[in-house]
């Protein structure tokens, strides 16, 4: 049996639709690691702009859109992945299928290690999409219920982690409450009351806007500084250290790749359920809809409000961070195949479909335009020089750029340029690059 990607009549719409969406506005989250010090980001991120309308937008962006383009991602990868084996659902399915499988992952690893040390991306999500589907193939004939259950694992950990450092917060302010009544009324304190007094104190002095950096954000920031401030080997040596130790070395790597795995479980319950490829009615898509957002847009909203209160208090987005990415990139799938399901939608969002065809393509040339063009020392030398709300607008229009640019590359070709490689490198086969009738006009 001969294999070969799926033609162009072949396609499902809405899955190229939803790709596009998803990997177009995850710019809206990666711009701010491209044109921020990562030291204001991972700490007080008020450093970076805070105006009312750098407000707005961080709190927008919380709400609706921080990691859940990623979430559509890993759903969609794992539609793709069931779209890629489903002949070797049958008993008698070829080994060919498992070996196409595995050998598309290790090419796409390859080029997640491309754009991590060569385009310098240090959030690239290719590494770990190809290394989390490596271990996706055993799992294909498991029922959606125990997809779904076991794909809530990780969520499931992150909340019971969550509700740990909940109850541990509310114990050290109860401690902190007594030792300061004790202190007031003139007597004696404990030592356990006097170290939480101590760590409470550290706890408020770091979210002191007044308060001079320590020594570890002056160091970390001044090493951002000197890495964006030489030539393409200074540049290109801190963003490959920054990859190593933060990834790697303090081990998030392998939480990005548990998070994308169980996600890509919960992507697998869902094409099974005929979720993500339109196959549901449009009242199953509006009462879904209506439920994830209802649960996920509320736990982030609120969250979003915790964390910008600047306070050592305990956190409920602890306990529902996950879960909440979940439900809203549910939402976001739902709530497109429900606006598709209509004629004027299908219309509104049918650019989208050539930037889902070109997304991998596009992925890159978004890292192109901000790591090497608009933020680079040797480009435009935009860093660490706008807020929230201005890199929202920068963001919006490197999109737009993107989307333009993916519609004109599909009316002249097949696939988009890094698409066809890594077709070509899967099936160890040249795939067809330009479409066909231009093809015959040659």
């Amino acid at each position: 049996m001969k294999l070969a990607p799926l033609s162009r009549g072949a396609r499902i719409d809405v899955l190229d639709i939803l790709r596009g969406i998803a990997i177009l506005l995850i710019l809206y989250m990666n711009i701010g690691f491209q044109a921020s010090p990562v030291t204001y980001l991972m700490g007080d991120f008020r450093l970076i702009g805070w105006t009312a309308a750098d407000r707005i937008t961080w709190i927008g962006i919380a709400t609706f859109l921080e990691g859940t383009q990623r979430c559509m991602l890993e759903f969609l990868f794992a539609a793709g992945f069931m779209v890629l084996t489903r002949r070797a659902m049958r008993p008698d399915g070829p080994v060919a299928i498992a070996d196409l499988h595995y050998r598309r992952n290790l090419w796409l690893l390859a080029f997640g290690l491309i754009n991590v040390f060569v385009v310098l991306w240090v959030g690239d999500i290719l590494t770990i999409y190809s290394i989390a589907a490596l271990f996706l193939f055993p799992f294909r004939k498991l029922g959606p219920k125990l997809l779904l259950a076991l794909g809530c694992g990780f969520a499931l950990f992150t909340a019971v982690t969550g509700a740990i450092d909940y109850r541990e917060r509310v114990n050290l302010i109860a401690k902190v409450e007594v030792a300061q009544a004790a202190r007031a009324a003139g007597q004696p304190i404990t030592a356990d009351q006097r170290t939480a007094l101590e760590d409470w104190q550290k706890r408020l002095d770091r979210w002191d806007p007044n308060r001079p950096p320590d020594e570890k954000t002056r160091t970390s920031l001044e090493k951002e500084r000197k890495g964006y401030s030489g030539g393409w080997w200074n540049y290109a040596s801190y963003l490959w250290g920054e990859w190593t130790s933060f990834m790697v070395g303090k081990g998030f790597l392998l939480i990005a790749i548990v998070e994308a795995f169980c996600a890509m479980l919960i992507g697998i319950a869902l094409c099974k359920w005929g979720v993500i490829q339109g196959q549901r009615s449009a009242r199953f898509y509006a009462l879904a809809t209506l439920l994830a957002y209802g649960f996920g847009l509320t736990a982030r909203f609120i969250g979003g409000l915790e964390v910008t209160a600047f306070a050592p208090t305990p956190k409920t987005i602890w306990i529902t961070a996950e879960f909440a990415r979940l439900a809203v990139g549910l939402g976001h799938v739902t709530l497109i195949n429900l606006i598709v399901k209509t004629a004027a939608g299908r219309t509104i969002l049918s650019p989208f479909k050539a930037a889902g065809r070109t997304a991998f393509s596009l992925y890159f040339l978004e890292q192109i335009i901000g790591m090497h063009i608009l933020f680079a020392p040797y480009g435009l030398n935009l860093w660490a020089k706008f807020g929230w709300a201005d890199q929202f607008w920068i963001a919006t229009g490197v999109i737009v750029l993107c989307l333009v640019v993916g519609n004109l590359w599909m009316r002249f070709f097949a696939t988009g340029p890094l698409e066809w490689a890594w077709r070509s490198l899967s099936y160890v086969e040249w795939q067809p690059f330009r479409r066909q009738h231009q093809a015959a006009a040659a």
